[in-house]
């Protein structure tokens, strides 16, 4: 009997964790829809800088400006190929702890840790109502990545 369960059990973690694979990065970076935002294909990484100034700004607990907001929203809704918002919000994020010199655990700004706008950069299209891709049926509106990566 508990050799069933054994069985059984193993088989279900083998499916939930080859679907996670596939979800998650063994697929080929090389093909999908998301190739198409690689800068070695020629594609053009937005700076975002209105989004870069408004991920500050929350990040520090200040108010964000209107016009700040709507620069933001604007310039991700911009973004043609909806695939590509994430990534370009990822490397927004990336020049920004370039930039400020962060590195792990630090602060990026007083007040402000790497977590905190990882995760503020990462709901942007959230708050801006911009869609972006959502194959597995959750985490509708924020980028995935701030959960798997160190963007």
């Amino acid at each position: 009997m508990w050799m069933k369960t054994v069985f059984w059990g193993l088989l279900l973690f083998m499916l939930v964790a080859t679907t996670m694979a596939v979800e998650y990065g063994a697929r080929s970076h090389n093909s999908g829809p998301w190739s198409w935002c690689d800068p070695a294909t020629g594609y053009k990484v937005s700076a975002l800088t209105g989004c870069r100034a408004m991920v500050k700004l929350q990040c520090v607990g200040s108010q964000v400006p209107e016009a700040v907001l709507r620069d933001c929203c604007q310039q991700l809704a911009d973004i043609n190929n909806e695939w590509c918002r994430c990534g370009d919000l990822s490397s927004m994020l990336r020049s920004v702890y370039q930039e400020l010199g962060v590195r792990e655990g630090k602060e990026v700004l007083p007040g402000c840790r790497k977590e905190v706008m990882k995760l503020t950069a990462a709901s942007v299209p959230e708050v801006c109502k911009v869609p972006i891709p959502n194959p597995s049926g959750d985490r509708a509106g924020v980028c995935y990545w701030a959960a798997y990566t160190d963007a």
